[in-house]
């Protein structure tokens, strides 16, 4: 049985109305394909590790901050910044083929997406999932939820 919008009312867990591609920090949390404790082979959690800090040298609006490999998901506090040096922001919206570029959706989906080639050629395993669908954010909003 596919996928039927009467029957499946998906929800996005995304903050309605909120552009991911501002400025700011986000607590992401990444969590293994059915669970699997991956991370406990010391291998895949130096990709995860190492993928994290490539982020932010291949990506100059993004900085890093606290990191932490569990044996089965990865929490992260990411910072996008931004100095456009322009007066008005452009505002992208989703299109059919993923996230905006730059935002938060595309940093995390590009983040999985080389660590699961890197961790599949190890494994011998071509296209054989890493990641579970999606990942858990929190907008940081003050200094308080910063250091929670």
């Amino acid at each position: 049985m596919g996928y039927d919008p009467e029957k499946h009312h998906r929800r996005s867990i995304r903050l309605r109305g909120w552009d991911y591609t501002s400025p700011g920090a986000y607590f992401v949390t990444l969590c293994t394909h059915n669970g699997q404790c991956l991370f406990e082979d010391e291998r895949f959690r130096q990709i995860a590790e190492e993928e994290w800090q490539r982020t932010a040298i291949i990506r100059p609006y993004v900085q890093l901050d606290e990191f932490v490999i569990m044996p089965n998901h990865i929490h992260g506090i990411l910072w996008i910044v931004r100095d456009d040096n322009v007066g008005a922001r452009r505002r992208l919206a989703p299109t059919p083929r993923g996230a905006p570029s730059g935002s938060l959706g595309a940093i995390v989906g590009q983040y999985k997406s080389a660590v699961t080639r890197r961790i599949n050629r190890i494994r011998k395993t071509p296209g054989a999932p890493v990641w579970q669908r999606n990942y858990y954010e929190h907008i940081v909003r003050n200094e308080d939820e910063l250091r929670r």
